[in-house]
């Protein structure tokens, strides 16, 4: 089997991913880790699994369903290749909350701007 190629790096901002990971059971985790791989191997990725959040520009979902549930968890992109993960929640209304996604917003903020500071 040849060696997989990785087009993309994920990493984990904060704690936010890890405090969700503790609140879903293993086979919605290990789903997530399935969209992950496929992130990180396609070059594309369906929109069933990532797609933009309209109206927050750099702001991106990664859509999860299992058993009936739908999760969502929030991420950007940085340097083009890395894909840095945000706040997750379980979805439980058909329209996306906009308290999750503002929530997202200030983390992504926070990100590019310990970032920036980092660089000084």
């Amino acid at each position: 089997m040849p060696k997989r190629e990785y087009k993309r790096t994920i990493l984990a901002y904060k704690d936010y991913f890890k405090d969700f990971k503790r609140s879903v059971s293993q086979q919605v985790l290990n789903k997530f880790y399935e969209i992950f791989l496929y992130i990180m191997t396609l070059e594309v990725i369906p929109s069933i699994y990532f797609r933009a959040i309209e109206g927050v520009k750099g702001l991106y979902e990664i859509r999860v369903e299992e058993s009936g549930n739908i999760y969502r968890l929030f991420c950007c992109f940085d340097n083009g290749n890395l894909v840095v993960l945000f706040n997750a929640f379980q979805k439980k209304t058909p329209k996306t909350p906009r308290n999750e996604i503002e929530k997202a917003e200030r983390i992504m903020k926070e990100y590019f701007e310990s970032k920036k500071e980092q660089s000084l």
